[in-house]
């Protein structure tokens, strides 16, 4: 019998291409007679260009051409043209439109020459005067700016709080027991290891092949064709490997745009690649400052709960987050206010970064939770058992599955949570303070209508195609496993294919859905090959007539009848009775919204950390972390374990390392390198346990599956931050813990 292969633990398919080298990203493709762009950044946040000096860089050899936006072709007028999946409410950048400066770093001038390092060192001698105007980029100096959101599309996709209920302010002054304070954590940026670059090779008639550093090539390919006037026929967008993009691949970048344009305007083949401080220049996770108020009774239940959050956004789009919707999706209470605005700043658009919303607004609900919980001398584990909800509270809806009772118990096993002392600076290790802490992350488990395409070819292989991306989340692999288990063949028989714009459509792959929507659409496919297959039977053999498609099973790369008498047939058999061509069928997975209406669909998790600090320098170490995931079903526990693992590291890097430092004086982040740009080390992990807890969902999808690319970081920030509170006493709130807030 066909073995399954969902649920195993099956190495990266994608593995052997990427540690030998083969796997090639946006700028490494072999192209002839290539030019190459390299982009000056503005240095002022806000203002006008009045010159622009290209004298000394046009002289010098090898240079071709030098854009500005003097002498930039003309692209679509209206702004929708420039709208991406992923777009917010706004006018969407458009690089070089004009001489305004809206932000520091913005592309203002592109050297287009024969090598890399002429375009660099041309780039070097242009010079620029400026008309600066004042700029605001402080987020905390502009609170007084702050502002409902504009509402669009993203409104749907990423919802305004629920109507306050009750009077929350009222009741939190009634409460006994009272916590919450102010929390503020600044700027982030990705910084993927794959810096953003793209490669345009021009064909005739103005079509382009395109290597993008993208989360979506038809996302890619819909943008170029609408900014540049082109058919979508004749752009094709190839991005079969991504290094890297936590978010900052869902939007096209300003290196597509440039690159493209210059494509066109000199019809030839062009790449621009961008340097580790030019990442610095687009989107980031914003600046976000939040207030929190919660109350309870004498016996630790919940009476109140008030969050209020500011973000960031720029001057010329209206980019959301869900922040502050999260606390009463996981603690019922009867009063309840949630508020969210932004202030405008002379910074570029934010961006989606890995759990967007959810890692800034899960860590002050977990702190104040915390607090709450000391203030009633119970466990924080114990405190949220007794504030424990099965339904969404903003919805009113139940959840299709929620496992999290059990994600504490398994974690506090694991851990040795019951050894804890709970009194703060009791637990020591030498001249260490020890501190145990403990969280809760929840993330939206989402599926949208995406495409995928089966063929079977006459010697018996499988090959299955979506337009979809894999940035290392294991695509390739666990949309492979469903199709083998689908079509009950051999994992070694199957081939999946993503990131070319020419495959069926899919979305942007991001917010821990591709998993759901491409599998969906993998099964769908599987399905409409396996009835062709049946009809090509029933053409070919008189026995099948009468069979239907459930009284067979597909196994062993063979129609297997049901009934005995019936002799299977190899699907190499029917290829071959088709002429040996390929028998191949093209379906939509769609999400099943009438079955899911009724419910709130998320993942959960419970997270145990283990912290060192010095006493007298107040360094920080994260010696252990436990995190116990309910995601539905685990695809792959190797792979799923890697991502909770990324996840659970990048926490560590939120709550004590990661922060883009501005001057708020030029309006210019200062440490735009990986040597300045702190993130965690070999040497800042220690032991890491994922424990993955069985859930059962008939709703979520027929796979049952829920995401997990974003439940891994969730809730590791607050748990490592109640960890340092537990060792010390002190309650720190903002990100990240730096050693003087500790000393």
């Amino acid at each position: 019998m066909q073995q399954k292969y969902i649920g195993k633990a099956i190495s990266r398919v994608d593995g052997p291409a990427k540690v030998t080298g083969t796997a090639k990203y946006a700028a490494e493709y072999n192209v002839p007679d290539l030019h190459y762009g390299y982009v000056v950044n503005s240095t002022i946040a806000n203002g006008e260009i009045e010159k622009i000096n290209l004298t000394k860089a046009a002289m010098v050899d090898g240079v071709v051409k030098i854009y500005t936006h003097e002498n930039r072709p003309s692209t679509a007028w209206l702004s929708l043209n420039y709208a991406d999946m992923d777009a917010p409410p706004g006018k969407p950048f458009v690089p070089m439109h004009n001489n305004k400066v809206v932000y520091n770093g913005q592309p203002i001038a592109m050297v287009v020459a024969k090598s890399f390092e002429v375009a660099r060192y041309a780039a070097s001698l242009i010079t620029v005067e400026y008309k600066a105007d004042k700029s605001d980029t402080d987020l905390v100096a502009n609170l007084q700016n702050a502002r409902d959101p504009k509402k669009g599309l993203a409104s749907f996709l990423k919802p305004p709080p629920p109507k306050p209920k009750g009077n929350a302010a009222k009741a939190y002054e009634a409460a006994p027991l009272k916590a919450g304070g102010s929390f503020y954590h600044g700027v982030e940026h990705h910084n993927p290891m794959e810096p953003f670059a793209t490669t345009v090779v021009y064909e005739d008639k103005d079509k382009l092949k395109i290597y993008d550093k993208t989360q979506g090539s038809v996302n890619t390919q819909m943008y170029v064709a609408n900014v540049f006037g082109l058919k979508f026929k004749d752009v094709r967008v190839l991005s079969p490997f991504v290094g890297g993009a936590f978010g900052s691949g869902l939007r096209p970048q300003y290196q597509l745009f440039l690159s493209v344009m210059a494509a066109l305007d000199m019809q030839c083949n062009v790449r621009l690649t961008l340097n580790r401080h030019q990442m610095f220049t687009f989107g980031h996770r914003p600046a976000t400052l939040q207030n929190t108020f919660y109350g309870a009774d004498a016996d630790g239940k919940l009476q109140s709960i008030q969050h209020e959050s500011v973000a960031e956004t720029s001057t010329y789009e209206d980019y959301t987050e869900i922040v502050v919707n999260w606390a009463n999706m996981i603690y019922p209470s009867p009063n309840v206010n949630l508020q969210y605005k932004l202030a405008p700043l002379n910074m570029a658009s934010p961006m989606d970064m890995r759990a967007p919303g959810g890692a800034t607004g899960m860590h002050p609900v977990e702190i104040t939770i915390d607090e709450l919980a000391h203030q009633a001398g119970m466990d924080p584990v114990e405190f949220r058992l007794l504030n424990y909800t099965d339904e969404d509270e903003t919805t009113g809806k139940p959840y299709s599955s929620k496992e999290l009772k059990e994600c504490f118990k398994q974690a506090a096993e694991k851990f040795g949570w019951a050894k804890r002392n709970p009194q703060p600076r009791s637990m020591r290790r030498g001249h260490k303070l020890v501190g145990w802490g403990m969280a809760t992350g929840i993330w939206e488990a989402m599926q949208v209508p995406t495409r995928a395409e089966a063929i079977l070819t006459a010697d018996g292989k499988l090959t299955v195609r979506s337009a979809t991306a894999d940035f290392g989340t294991g695509t390739y692999t666990v949309m492979a496993q469903i199709a083998a288990d689908a079509m009950g063949m051999s994992l070694d028989n199957v081939t999946f294919e993503l990131g070319d714009s020419d495959m069926p459509f899919a979305p942007i792959s991001g917010g821990s859905f591709t998993a759901a929507s491409c599998g969906t659409a993998v099964q769908a496919a599987c399905l409409g090959l396996k009835k062709k297959l049946l009809k090509k039977a029933q053409s070919t053999n008189a026995e099948y007539k009468s069979v239907n498609l459930d009284d067979i099973a597909f196994v062993d790369g063979q129609l297997q009848p049901t009934n005995s008498a019936v002799k299977p047939i190899a699907y190499t058999d029917l290829a071959a009775a088709s002429k040996n061509k390929q028998i191949a069928s093209k379906n939509m997975g769609w999400p099943q919204m009438m079955k899911q209406r009724k419910y709130t669909r998320a993942a959960h998790s419970a997270i145990f950390a283990e912290v060192e600090v010095d006493e007298d320098f107040g360094v920080v170490k994260v010696t252990r972390l436990v995190s116990a995931i309910a995601a539905g079903k685990i695809l792959n526990p190797k792979t799923a374990r890697s991502q909770i693992l990324g996840g659970m590291v990048w926490g560590i890097s939120k709550a004590l390392r990661e922060e883009s430092v501005m001057d708020h004086r030029i309006g210019r982040f200062m440490n735009t390198n990986l040597g300045e740009y702190h993130t965690p080390v070999n040497a800042d992990i220690h032991q890491l346990d994922v424990i993955f807890v069985e859930e059962d969902d008939q709703i979520v999808n027929d796979l049952g599956i829920k995401g997990i690319g974003e439940i891994g970081l969730v809730g590791v920030p607050p748990a490592i931050a109640n960890a340092i509170f537990h060792a010390t006493g002190k309650r720190v709130r903002n990100l990240p813990i730096k050693l003087n807030d500790l000393m």
